[in-house]
């Protein structure tokens, strides 16, 4: 086993970036959020959501990524990014009292 040893440690150094850098992308979200709300503007841009797809896969094919992974991971990442946004969009609209309900 000593001999994946190697194999292990760079795929942990990978892991940890990884979990950085979706922490740093998160936090861009939330501050997109903030401006989202300050600026009235929806939190959903479709057209941008689009956008980031389509780059998201032609980066991950550039790359090698089977390309249903490279999908399903980008889906994944943007209803969580998306949810967070909502959701603090919500939280920023209440504490202004801004709310529709």
């Amino acid at each position: 086993m000593s001999g994946l040893e190697p194999f292990r440690q760079r795929l942990d150094g990978i892991d940890d970036q990884i979990a950085r850098l979706l922490g740093e992308r998160f936090e861009i979200c939330r501050e997109v959020a903030v401006y989202k709300s300050e600026h009235e503007i929806p939190m959903m841009q479709p057209d941008r959501v689009k956008v980031v797809r389509e780059r998201y896969l032609a980066r991950g094919a550039e790359v090698d990524l089977p390309e249903d992974f490279a999908a399903d991971l980008f889906d994944l990442l943007i209803a969580a990014t998306c949810r967070a946004e909502d959701e603090l969009m919500e939280r920023l609209a209440t504490a202004e009292g801004r709310t529709e309900a």
